[in-house]
């Protein structure tokens, strides 16, 4: 049973199937590996033990009477604590919001139940979602699977954790500006950020609702397909026979190749002969544009974080992380008429930003320009934190500014990913491209 805690979620969904694998059993061995774990609260913020037998009693009855809803009904999964969920505590990472118990579960989580996950439990996050570091010294900072000593990574730093820290299969995150993709980047995982609008965001906490995406992290990229098609209620898209050869790549120049810690540097280009030694022809190019949207992403971000939160806030700002109510606040500082200008002209950077990638089956750049900051450090240091948090997201933001789909996998160098960025509205071909590429650097 043992090995189950390692095991992917399309291995362990095909055991269930044969009747190899129990899904009570299963989901006992998870839970009692978080109760043993010494770093368990650092995690999960609540464990719901009652919910997660219930829902494996149910799954194993399914799978006896040949029953199954999905591949992935009966395994046991996590969730960051922005999703409400019935009955559970669910705050957000923030004591703004202590104590909140919602009355049903979000559409995402009621999407994935019915195709039988079951819900573990829910994971710590950085504060209401506004850092891609991951620490949070108001509820608790969850470890980075490579050195304890620094952040896992944000928002979903706990959905990262959980999986890498083998206690969950999978972990279902938010990202707003690399929220997924950071943590997953940083703990070695697969990490999914869906298109805009693809996933429903109803129950689920806002950060930035134009910008807010949900998505998984998870082992491989079977696993992120899998629960893809769990949240949305879509056909798991086919990934056999997915290949390189023959395969387009661009490799991004502008921004994302700026500022590079020497051993991101060193990965991301091991990781291109890798690909090209599979087959793929890669490309660098320069889109001058993607500087341009860069530069407004504090008007786009801070100005609808500040008004989504801002009286909730400033009713009781001595509540929050000093780092993040900067953050926020910082969103007053903008007017309405420039926010508006803003968004027209990212919306023009889009469109050139699709006709300069058309010809390509993938943009590639590194996911995180910097490795994992040290926790101490960045909690005595202002200049460092605002620095490291900057940095961190900087790459995976390029994704949610220009409104793509985006992966990341790792690249067998620890805390090192490589992002591809695809299509608005094209997971199925980003994941096929992902399979391609886990294979090659397998």
């Amino acid at each position: 049973m043992s090995n189950w805690l390692k095991m992917s979620a399309g291995d362990l969904g095909r055991g269930i199937a044969a009747g190899e694998i129990s899904p009570v059993a299963l989901t006992q061995t998870y839970l009692d590996a978080i109760a043993a774990h010494p770093l368990r609260d650092r995690i999960y913020t609540v464990v719901t033990t009652k919910r997660a037998l219930a829902e494996a009693e149910a799954a194993e009855a399914r799978a006896k009477l040949g029953l199954r809803l999905s591949l992935v009904d009966g395994v046991p999964i996590s969730w960051k604590d922005l999703f409400d969920s019935a009955g559970t505590v669910t705050e957000a990472g923030s004591d703004l919001l202590r104590g909140r118990v919602p009355d049903h579960d979000a559409q995402a989580l009621q999407a994935a139940s019915a195709m039988g996950a079951v819900c573990l439990g829910k994971t710590h996050m950085s504060e209401l979602a506004f850092s891609g570091l991951g620490l949070n010294p108001v509820k608790a900072t969850p470890p980075c699977v490579n050195d304890i000593d620094a952040v896992p990574g944000g928002s979903s730093s706990g959905a990262g954790a959980s999986v890498a820290f083998d206690l969950a299969v999978c972990g279902i995150g938010s990202d707003t500006g690399g929220s997924v993709r950071i943590p997953s980047a940083w703990n070695d995982l697969v990490g999914l950020k869906t298109t805009s609008g693809r996933i429903s965001l109803d129950g689920v906490v806002p950060l930035c609702l134009k910008f807010d995406t949900i998505g998984p992290l998870a082992r491989s990229v079977e696993d992120a397909a899998l629960y893809l098609a769990a949240l949305d209620g879509s056909k798991p898209v086919d990934l056999r026979g997915a290949t390189l050869e023959g395969m387009q790549f661009a490799d991004l120049q502008t921004v994302a190749r700026d500022d590079l810690a020497p051993e991101v540097a060193a990965a991301h280009e091991a990781t291109l002969t890798r690909l090209r030694a599979a087959g793929a022809k890669i490309t660098p190019i320069d889109v001058p544009q993607v500087q341009e949207a860069m530069a407004l992403s504090a008007i786009l971000f801070t100005t609808e974080a500040y008004g989504l939160w801002k009286d909730v806030i400033e009713a009781a700002p001595d509540r929050m992380f000093p780092e993040i109510l900067e953050r926020f606040r910082s969103g007053r500082n903008h007017a309405g008429a420039d926010y508006v200008a803003a968004w027209a002209k990212l919306e023009h950077l889009r469109r050139v930003w699709e006709q300069a990638v058309a010809p390509f089956d993938g943009v590639l750049c590194p996911t995180a320009p910097i490795l994992p900051p040290n926790v101490a450090r960045l909690q005595l240091d202002h200049e460092y934190y605002v620095k490291s948090n900057i940095l961190a997201l900087r790459n995976t933001r390029i994704g949610n500014m220009m409104g793509v789909s985006a992966l990341s996998l790792p690249t067998g160098v620890a805390s090192c990913g490589v992002q591809i960025l695809g299509k608005r509205d094209g997971e199925a071909a980003l994941l096929r491209v992902g399979a391609a590429i886990e294979t090659a650097l397998a």
